[in-house]
């Protein structure tokens, strides 16, 4: 790779950030947009569900549409494709434009993050891949962790919500002078259109995208008890394993299942579905227990976050050195890295309604290790599984999980607040009736329920309760993510076999 291609892998790294925090930043100041555009909340989440299901669309896509126009040609467009509707939405209006300009957005972003893997595949050599994927496994680590600091800027430092649709501006503007200049610009093959697989595309829009709805608004409407969501899942039922049977015929497909019946390209697929959802326990659920149980604001906590994004880029080229000695088992590295990240959970796991940022610094400490010593493994383990033409197959492959897996994240977090923290919510009221004569005579509660000290009393006792729900919940969500911990080295135990560093293995083919 000489210094130009560089600059241009450079390019896309830069609209990879971009496109990730478009997504995690608003994720994060929602309520504030909500207020600011004047959205009700059931209005703003579609912001979210829109732009996670044009993503999963876009993700299949990039690679094939990358060869058809080029590389170049291509990544451009989805630079522009990212920046237009994020300034026409700084400017406001309707709700439906809004929601419109969000889903192209999020197929911007769908376009722009598996060309970072298949360009990084394409220009380095075997001997630095490790590094290039090292910078890959950034916008899966790095950028959601420091997406905290970038909404703590905008809603609590300038006040100015528009400040979050206009964040990408630099970025974008930088990414694309980078690729004009550093990337080669390829004859493109106009003749793959007419090949392409808009059937593939139609099903995986309607496959993946209506399981990303449901998954992202089945809370909100109540599950199956929506006719909108019923006829999603059955949509979601009939449409993916139709999506399997016409790829595995198509002249040209989108992805290429039969890949995962190559070992080491199931393992890191699987794995990094699952793996995403367990990372929450290191981002969002910290950030929403401070919130929720302490009352502090983006500001106040992003230190927390931003100490895991910083370590990263440390933690992940440091992993590649380590990966790249013929000695190191990338198999133990992952064992260590999910350990890690079980001991993090657990640490966390006596978290108490009295924390404050200070108590989970050590575990977000384990967690930082432990994502950099899951991710660079998984990333070797896949790229040297496939073969340089299979590259862009392999690339929708892993991606377009990866974007459905942020989905189930939702969903996931969502299940564990409902089933559990109703169930602590019922025994901690029901624990109040029974010992109430008892509160009474202690002076804790008023013999006099109506009068307005007793309002005061009450309100309190409601208020605490539910920091206490939250709490206990909080604990029910890190210990299931340690068990999906202890599944993924199951997982471990049993699927992947030995795999040597690029320079090794590559040269061996």
């Amino acid at each position: 790779m000489d210094f130009r291609q560089g600059i241009g892998l450079l390019g896309i790294v830069l609209a990879a950030i971009a496109a990730q925090l478009n997504d995690q930043v608003l994720s994060i100041a929602l309520p504030d947009v909500a207020g600011g555009m004047g959205l009700s909340m059931d209005q703003a989440s579609w912001l979210r569900t829109l732009f996670v299901t044009g993503q999963v669309v876009g993700m299949c896509m990039a690679p094939s549409l990358g060869i058809a126009f080029s590389f170049r040609r291509f990544a451009l467009f989805a630079i522009l494709m990212n920046l237009v509707p994020t300034l026409l939405m700084a400017l406001g209006g309707g709700v439906a434009p809004v929601l419109i300009l969000r889903l192209i957005q999020g197929l911007a972003s769908g376009f722009t993050i598996p060309l970072l893997m298949t360009v990084a595949l394409r220009v380095l050599g075997p001997e630095v891949r490790l590094y290039g994927l090292a910078v890959y496994a950034m916008t899966a680590t790095l950028t959601p962790n420091l997406a905290t600091s970038f909404a703590a800027l905008w809603v609590d430092g300038l006040r100015d919500y528009h400040w979050i649709f206009l964040q990408p501006l630099p970025f974008c503007t930088l990414a694309a002078a980078c690729v004009w200049w550093g990337m080669e610009q390829e004859p493109p093959q106009y003749d793959r259109l007419r090949r392409f697989d808009w059937t593939g595309v139609a099903l995986v829009a309607a496959g993946f995208g209506s399981l990303t709805i449901v998954l992202e608004q089945g809370d909100r409407f109540d599950w199956f008890n929506s006719p909108l969501i019923a006829i999603l899942a059955l949509v979601s039922v009939v449409s993916l394993p139709l999506l399997v049977i016409v790829e595995r015929y198509a002249p040209l497909p989108l992805m290429r299942f039969d890949l995962l019946a190559r070992r080491n390209f199931a393992y890191p697929v699987i794995v990094l579905i699952v793996f995403l959802i367990v990372s929450l326990s290191a981002s969002q659920v910290p950030l929403t227990f401070l919130e929720q149980v302490r009352g502090l604001r983006p500001v106040q906590i992003h230190q927390l976050s931003l100490g895991v994004a910083a370590s990263q880029i440390v933690l992940l080229p440091l992993t590649a050195v380590l990966l790249d000695h013929r000695h190191v088992d990338a198999r133990w590295v992952n064992a260590v890295g999910f350990a890690s990240i079980l001991f993090a959970c657990y640490l966390d796991a006596h978290v108490t309604s009295a924390w404050g940022p200070q108590q989970f610094i050590l575990g977000e400490a384990f967690q930082a290790l432990g994502f950099a010593f899951v991710v660079m493994p998984l990333l070797m383990i896949a790229t040297n599984t496939i073969k340089p033409e299979e590259g862009p197959y392999g690339s929708a492959l892993v991606n377009t999980p990866r974007a459905v897996a942020e989905a189930i994240g939702v969903w996931a977090i969502a299940l564990i607040g409902r089933w559990r923290g109703e169930l602590h919510r019922v025994r901690l009221t029901d624990l109040l009736g029974q010992n109430r004569l008892v509160l009474e005579q202690l002076g804790v509660l008023p013999r006099d329920t109506q009068g307005p000290a007793a309002r005061t009393v009450y309100a309190a006792l409601d208020r605490e309760l539910e920091r206490q729900v939250t709490t206990l919940t909080t604990i029910d969500t890190y210990a299931i993510m340690g068990l999906l911990a202890i599944a993924l080295m199951i997982a471990l135990a049993v699927i992947p076999t030995r795999t040597y560093p690029p320079r090794i293995a590559l040269a061996k083919q």
